[in-house]
């Protein structure tokens, strides 16, 4: 390799290396302490309303009631996840909240508050039915937080048809 070659590989390197670590610097944590940031509520809450549309009451106040409730019961499971598990999660909501990582691990033009319920869950089954781990996994961690929150509520359960935990 010329060395006229290698100084310009090196000055590339340098150069995405700092737009990568500008663009890091930029994204903000999915948690602090270990509860959601506007951008993970924001996620999450397009999450619930895709994964729990037809279980959302349809009046737009209680929607919206459901939802808030939703993104609070969020907060006290991501509190009680291992600290390594809160990083992770963390990782995943800061990607998911930028444009680019919308786009690449969602699929998703749309942002996140602004997207239709048909546009949310088309891009949650495309990660679902995808042919990269990682997708799938991101899913899977969105759907099962999104359900398992959302129906830990007694007040969700007549939906489901379970009369409640026997009385021993």
């Amino acid at each position: 390799m010329q060395r006229r070659t290698l100084l310009k590989l090196g000055t590339v390197s340098a150069a995405v290396l700092a737009v990568a670590g500008g663009a890091a610097a930029l994204m903000s944590a999915g948690l602090h302490d270990g509860r959601l940031s506007p951008a993970g509520r924001d996620v999450f809450k397009a999450v619930g309303r895709a994964v729990l549309d037809h279980s959302l009451p349809r009046d737009e106040n209680q929607r919206r009631v459901s939802l808030n409730g939703l993104l609070d019961r969020v907060d006290e499971l991501t509190l009680a996840l291992p600290p390594h598990a809160q990083t992770e999660l963390s990782q995943l909501l800061s990607v998911l909240a930028t444009t680019p990582g919308r786009h690449l691990l969602a699929g998703l033009n749309e942002s996140w508050p602004l997207a239709t319920e048909d546009q949310l869950q088309q891009a949650l089954q495309g990660m679902r039915l995808s042919g990269l781990a990682m997708r799938q996994q991101a899913y899977a961690a969105l759907h099962d937080i999104t359900a398992a929150a959302y129906f830990s509520d007694a007040s969700t359960w007549p939906q489901l048809g379970y009369p409640g935990p026997v009385r021993i």
